[in-house]
């Protein structure tokens, strides 16, 4: 599969309305890992996974083939940014003892990517990817929201978006599978925080530019009955689907 950029053009939304990975996530990934000093983090985006594991790892190599991701990326003293594709790092062979991938492998040309992997990690060294799909707030707001995903949006979805919805159950990790741990992400919420990660959405986007106005506006206006006062906080789960082997 070949790089695929759809989220360059709304990189600083990116940035500021996706939710951030808890951290029992690097507690258990720097738990698995063999060492705590070097951590590939591939298709970073604008570092939301790279920020968590810079808590846990010496340092961090943050890899994404979008400049305009990476101009939007939170610094850290741990963390070098780099442009690099999946299968291109540059990282030094046998040298990483934790890569990672979050929410963006089905973006990947994932054999190539693997055969990087198998390259970059160090002995024992642990491969985890994740994903996560639809948030999970109230019964009435779900259905909206799972209106809007599936009727409203379902043909603007890229056909790898199948490897979210099933937690990227069907592809073949390498190496030896580890027990992953039951993780999700949280957020407390306002409404209008919430319909900006959904404008975030790649089918939202390409709804826009081949429609020409934004599909999130019903939603939003449909789901103020059910939110309440338009400051309150709502707190939106999205359960984590982890994969992750030992080379």
């Amino acid at each position: 599969m070949p790089y695929a950029d759809l989220f360059s053009g709304h990189a600083r939304q990116y940035a500021a309305a996706r939710p951030r990975y808890p951290q029992p996530l690097f507690d258990w990934l720097s738990a698995v890992a063999p060492r705590q000093q070097l951590a590939w983090d591939c298709a970073t985006g604008n570092g939301q996974a790279a920020i968590g594991l810079a808590t846990r790892f010496a340092h961090v190599i943050a890899t994404d083939a979008s400049e305009s991701q990476l101009a939007h990326a939170e610094a850290h003293p741990r963390i070098a940014y780099r442009k690099a594709t999946a299968e291109a790092s540059g990282i030094s062979t046998g040298s990483a003892d934790l890569i990672t991938v979050a929410q963006a492998l089905h973006w990947l040309d994932i054999t190539a990517f693997f055969e990087e992997a198998r390259r970059v990690l160090a002995p024992a060294g642990v491969l985890a990817v994740w994903s996560y799909a639809l948030p999970r707030i109230t019964p009435a707001i779900d259905v909206e929201v799972g209106r809007l995903y599936g009727e409203t949006l379902k043909q603007y979805w890229d056909d790898r978006r199948r490897l979210v919805e099933e937690g990227y159950a069907s592809i073949p990790m390498p190496f030896e599978a580890l027990e992953t741990p039951h993780v999700e992400l949280r957020e407390d919420w306002t409404l209008a925080q919430f319909t900006a990660y959904l404008r975030t959405w790649s089918a939202a986007q390409r709804y826009i530019a081949d429609v020409g106005r934004d599909p999130v506006d019903a939603v939003e206006y449909a789901l103020r009955p059910f939110w309440g006062e338009p400051h309150e906080r709502r707190q939106v789960r999205w359960p984590l689907a982890i994969r992750a082997a030992r080379s």
